[in-house]
């Protein structure tokens, strides 16, 4: 997949989608905007069915595939917000999947999985493992597999973000992403360029797991020495050959990383102050903006920033752990 693609497979996949999710807010932050000084926006993807945005690509995936396809049954390998949008997605379609997820995986996640329908495996502690194990078992037995975001399918499905954006703002000037696989930022910042092509997209990582990070500075992809990290959702290396590395590449103007701490801190300021839940992926973001803006405070002052909140999926223990 190119990047000129984007635009029209974005297109494409949002009239297949559209049945399935909400288009979700994109909501002013008077105390962001006030602390920065500039406009700030919260895309808020915590509120899309399933519980983040993995459920716009899972869906325009499972919608791709044929009767006979979804009859044999798909596999899918997750840190969770991904296998819970594909198990989503075969249940509104009436179709059954595996996901493989890692033996440290988030128990609310996996539970979530599970109750739409869903069956879980467990393969080791590394979520990048579990991926290739799991399209090797696809390939096995014949089965579709849907990867979380080396998937022009899937990237198409996250851009739907991006179009929504140019609906909802007229001007966007930044926009912050957190990256894991990549599908994410590359789908909403391959359409959104198109449209506005003034924007500049941030990529945001955490410290201890930037795994696209690493790779992009070495020019190729590489296993990341990861540490533990509250940002399970974007957590893990990539798999060989990932179309998202190169789009990264093109269409990702900086990058960010940020600590635990200061993840931690900015969930807290999130849930204090926009009253509403989030987990740690999408609290890299809103670091990763608090900390370039007081690095480059005249960069922002006036502008308007679209932060997107990916997802809401955190367990009860680690939301008392960040309070």
């Amino acid at each position: 997949m190119r990047a000129d693609e984007i635009p029209n497979a974005v297109k494409r996949a949002e009239e297949r989608i559209r049945p399935h999710i909400v288009e979700t807010p994109l909501q002013h932050s008077p105390y962001f905007s006030q602390r920065t000084g500039a406009s700030v926006y919260f895309k808020l993807e915590n509120l899309q069915v399933t519980g983040s945005f993995k459920a716009r690509g899972a869906m325009s995936k499972v919608l791709s595939l044929s009767k006979d396809e979804l009859g044999r049954g798909v596999v899918a390998a997750s840190t969770g917000n991904h296998g819970a949008a594909v198990a989503y997605g075969l249940s509104r379609l009436g179709a059954k999947g595996i996901v493989f997820m890692a033996e440290n995986a988030s128990e609310a996640k996996v539970e979530a999985i599970r109750s739409l329908g869903a069956e879980v495996r467990f393969h080791t502690n590394d979520s990048g493992k579990a991926e290739e194990f799991a399209r090797q078992y696809a390939q096995e037995h014949g089965l579709a597999f849907i990867s979380p975001y080396n998937d022009p399918d899937v990237i198409a499905g996250q851009g739907t973000i991006g179009l929504e954006l140019s609906r909802q703002l007229e001007r966007v000037d930044f926009l912050f992403v957190t990256v894991g696989g990549g599908g994410l930022i590359s789908g909403a910042a391959g359409y959104l360029k198109q449209a506005q092509p003034q924007v500049k997209v941030v990529g945001c990582h955490p410290a201890n797991d930037a795994a696209m990070y690493a790779s992009l500075k070495a020019g190729k992809i590489v296993d990341f020495d990861a540490k533990p990290t509250i940002s399970d959702g974007s957590a893990g290396n990539m798999e060989p050959g990932a179309i998202t590395f190169a789009l990264c590449r093109e269409l990702v103007d900086e990058w960010v990383l940020v600590s635990e701490e200061e993840i931690f801190t900015a969930m807290r300021l999130f849930l204090a102050q926009e009253h509403q839940l989030l987990e740690g992926s999408a609290g890299v973001a809103i670091a990763a903006f608090l900390k370039r803006q007081a690095e480059q405070p005249e960069a922002y002052d006036g502008k308007n920033v679209v932060i997107v909140i990916c997802g809401a999926r955190i367990s009860l223990k680690t939301l008392k752990a960040i309070l």
